[in-house]
């Protein structure tokens, strides 16, 4: 079968960059390719309005991408009394695991319990977790005897196990998720450029009136006119607010207090189980995650201030010692060091209220915000990844009342089926294949390379499709999102990069960045001092 192919012009580069640079004035354009920011380009595409997205790095480079991957309500917002946002979760849940079954799915969870009162103390919240969901619900909370307990957790630690809680809530691979909305998106006739970063603000009479962007591979330029501008850069949102407080002359004050979250993640042997383990209090008050994903464990998570906004951020040692310390203590075969396949780190862009020195990030407030400055920039931070669909709705809802885009009838994406949409029966807690692709999977056996498997559930099929239809650049592209290697096994990500980088390298004729990601493999698999 021969190799010569060109992509499909919606993820063909030069088209994209054409497609850029044609006069045009667009109704809304976004700065941020992540979760938030990809669905306001969904939610707008869908509505019928001209979008456009441009997005400094890789679609979902940043906090998307490393999320717990769990798609559920906040057990632990329900125990902080914060209702509201747990019921919308709980709905949002069931509309993602409903549009994008090959990529998000059921999964329960199970609370062991050590102490007489830890079962009915987490149960009845959980019963109430249950009520908030209603007809949204994925099953009912169980109360677990100790063999059923063992059962569903065959490596939980035994000694003085009374018994347990399992109840239900949803995991999902991010990453791949975020394609999947670039990609309907496209298909709902939205422009979606990775790799362009905004490097102005247009204004034009004290308004907003587009933005400045650069291509990050070559230095071509472009100005982008639109009516409505959308501040969607996580973590990064208030880069852009001081540059749009500064060219109309008002003082603006930070809005983002960064906590990042450190996971670790383990061979399966750790917890061989299509169970979660769930512990709500660990010593210090933290919860603590053992989620089994994509053939793997993951521990976790970590809620520590950062104060730096670090592209690729360093975990500290006290967090790495945490995970294992406390994943030691419910776990009959401890982690240690050694056992690490990869560590990674997120940062999440908590909204701080004013005057709040944000030190502590665990009592922020996990609800995203949506501000409209004087000019008319419309910032959208905070949230979680399982609201992304409702905050998009929240940020057009702005725009209309703003004036800045004429408003029309919302909830189109409730029942948009995203691209691939199919449940082959395959869990995502199983290693990783075709069934990822979900309805496209078939598409893989066309191309060049489907039956050569690298390693890890990758095929030489899938790079050639990563470069010819999900925007793929780089070996990280490839090997940190498309795939998911680097979060699961860093040093077979390593092994492969070599040969992902020459597939690559013939598909897009541009340098695959291949030292750059040998050396992030690194730090994937470094402890920090």
């Amino acid at each position: 079968m021969s190799t010569e192919f060109v992509p499909a012009a919606a993820t063909r580069r030069q088209d994209l960059m054409d497609s850029l640079a044609a006069p045009r004035h667009y109704d809304i354009a976004i700065i941020g390719g992540g979760a938030t920011g990809l669905g306001v380009a969904l939610d707008a595409a869908a509505r019928g309005f001209s979008v456009v997205l441009v997005e400094s790095h890789d679609f979902a480079k940043g906090t998307s991408s490393r999320a717990t991957k769990l798609v559920h309500g906040g057990v632990r917002y329900l125990a902080q009394g914060n209702i509201s946002l747990v019921r919308e979760a709980l709905l949002e849940r069931t509309t993602l695991l409903a549009n994008a079954p090959h990529l998000a799915q059921p999964l329960p969870f199970v609370m062991p319990s050590y102490k007489f009162w830890e079962a009915p103390f987490y149960g009845i919240g959980l019963k109430m977790y249950d009520a908030l969901a209603g007809k949204a619900g994925l099953g009912a909370t169980e109360f677990l005897n100790r063999r059923e307990t063992l059962a569903y957790l065959p490596t939980v630690q035994p000694r003085d196990l009374k018994g347990g809680v399992k109840y239900w809530d949803g995991q999902f691979d991010d990453a791949r998720l975020a394609l999947a909305l670039a990609r309907t998106a496209a298909s709902q006739g939205a422009l979606l450029v990775n790799y362009c970063a905004a490097t102005g603000l247009i204004h034009e009479g004290g308004k907003l009136a587009g933005l400045h962007a650069c291509d990050q591979e070559t230095g071509r330029t472009f100005e982008i006119r639109a009516s409505c501008v959308v501040n969607a850069a996580g973590v990064w949102v208030d880069q852009l607010r001081l540059l749009d407080g500064q060219a109309i002359g008002r003082d603006t004050k930070p809005m983002v207090a960064p906590s990042q979250g450190v996971h670790i993640v383990v061979d399966r042997s750790f917890l061989p189980t299509d169970h979660a383990l769930l512990v709500p209090k660990t010593a210090d008050g933290r919860v603590l995650f053992a989620v089994p994903w994509l053939g793997k464990t993951i521990l976790g998570t970590t809620d520590t201030p950062r104060h730096d906004l670090a592209r690729e951020p360093l975990p500290f040692r006290e967090e790495v010692d945490f995970i294992l310390r406390e994943s030691a203590r419910y776990l009959s075969r401890a982690p240690g060091p050694a056992d690490i396949k990869s560590i990674w780190v997120g940062l999440r862009p908590l909204v701080k209220p004013p005057d709040d020195d944000a030190g502590s990030t665990q009592a922020l407030s996990r609800e995203h915000t949506v501000l409209v400055s004087k000019s008319g920039l419309v910032t959208v931070t905070g949230g979680k990844w399982t609201t992304y669909r409702a905050m998009a709705e929240d940020v057009l809802d702005k725009c209309f009342g703003a004036s800045l885009l004429p408003a029309r009838a919302g909830s189109t994406t409730a029942h948009l089926k995203l691209v691939g949409a199919h449940n082959s029966g395959h869990k995502i807690s199983e290693a990783p294949g075709p069934h990822l692709y979900g309805s496209e999977a078939a598409s893989l056996d066309s191309l060049p390379g489907a039956g050569r498997e690298l390693g890890g559930g990758l095929t030489e099929a899938m790079v050639r499709f990563a470069a010819r239809h999900e925007y793929a650049r780089t070996v990280e592209d490839v090997l940190a999102r498309r795939s998911r290697l680097l979060f699961l096994d860093a040093a077979l990500a390593r092994t492969l990069a070599p040969e992902v980088a020459t597939l690559l390298q013939q598909e897009n004729g541009v340098d695959p960045q291949l030292d750059a990601f040998l050396a992030l493999c690194g730090q994937y698999l470094s402890l920090p001092d």
